[in-house]
C-alpha cells in the first residue's frame, strides 16, 4: 500500500533533518520502502511517497525523526486504483 507522508520541520528548518540524514541515512525498518520525495520551495515541508503493508511500520521510523519534525501519514491510491474500485 502507498502512503503520502507530510513532514513539517520544526521552526520550518530542514537543516537538522538533512544533517541527520547525511550521517545516519533514512533509518527505515524492514518492510517500509521509500519511493520518492519533494520539498516545497521554502523547505518547511517535505512530501514523501512510501510503501508498506501496514501503517504500524511507520512508528519505528518516525521515532528516529520526531524530535525534528511532525509527521502526517496518509494512505493513498493511484488514480487507476481508485477508479478501478469504483467500477
Amino acid at each position: 500500500m502507498l502512503f503520502m507522508v507530510i513532514e513539517r520541520y520544526r521552526n520550518g528548518d530542514p537543516k537538522p533533518v538533512g544533517e541527520r540524514f547525511k550521517t545516519k541515512g533514512r533509518m527505515l525498518p524492514d518492510g517500509l520502502s521509500y519511493v520518492a520525495s519533494w520539498l516545497e520551495p521554502s523547505g518547511a515541508r517535505c512530501f514523501q511517497l512510501m510503501e508498506a503493508e501496514r501503517r504500524e511500520l511507520f512508528d519505528a521510523w518516525i521515532s528516529h525523526w520526531d524530535d525534528l519534525a511532525d509527521f502526517e501519514v496518509i494512505p493513498v491510491l493511484t488514480s487507476a486504483e481508485f477508479w478501478a474500485k469504483r467500477e
